[in-house]
């Protein structure tokens, strides 16, 4: 396990533009671990207590629907934020999230980062504006993913499985839904 540095969380946009010493604490929650394709990095509804920055890889958030069993809602890559129930009571996954590829991320303990951002309010607000956000997306995306819950979401460089999304939620919107499989 490599340490991980405020330097290396700038790098991502979703932590950029934040200050030099509130990444610095950030990191001091944080260490680097790897995901084998197929492993979950949580499931539904069991405690929340983390979250990852995606380095390399694929990584999908998929939700348990009875008669169909799990539907990704939304694949990421490099650069992404997984995970956002830590921050919010009542502290429990919403959806699951898998490796749908190899994935090496940033792993940052919620716990500490609750304790770290009560102890600094203004690194407490940026954080939980950037993950309130990030939510809010989210929940638009599976809103619009599942209000058809007939129609698969083809990946936008051709590979129809599953898990194999690219996507952020921006382009979720310029993906077609295949009519196909509404009948």
């Amino acid at each position: 396990m490599s340490t991980v540095a405020g330097a290396d969380l700038a790098s991502a946009p979703f932590f950029g533009d934040m200050r030099g010493a509130d990444l610095d604490r950030l990191a001091s929650a944080a260490r680097r671990v790897a995901f084998p394709a197929g492993r979950r990095f949580f499931r539904e509804s069991d405690p929340a207590d983390r979250f990852w920055l995606v380095l390399d890889g694929r990584a999908a958030v998929d939700l348990h629907v009875p008669g169909r069993g799990p539907v990704v809602l939304e694949a990421f890559g490099a650069g992404a934020v997984l995970g956002w129930s830590w921050l919010f009571r009542p502290h429990r996954w919403r959806f699951g999230g898998v490796a749908a590829a190899p994935t090496r991320a940033v792993e940052f303990d919620g716990r500490l980062v609750r304790t770290l951002c009560a102890v600094d309010p203004a690194m407490g607000h940026a954080l939980a504006r950037r993950f309130a956000e990030l939510a809010v997306e989210r929940l638009e995306t599976a809103r619009i993913r599942l209000a058809g819950t007939g129609p698969a979401v083809r990946d936008p460089c051709g590979d129809e499985s599953p898990y194999s999304g690219t996507g952020t939620s921006a382009r979720v919107a310029a993906m077609e839904v295949d009519r196909r499989d509404t009948r």
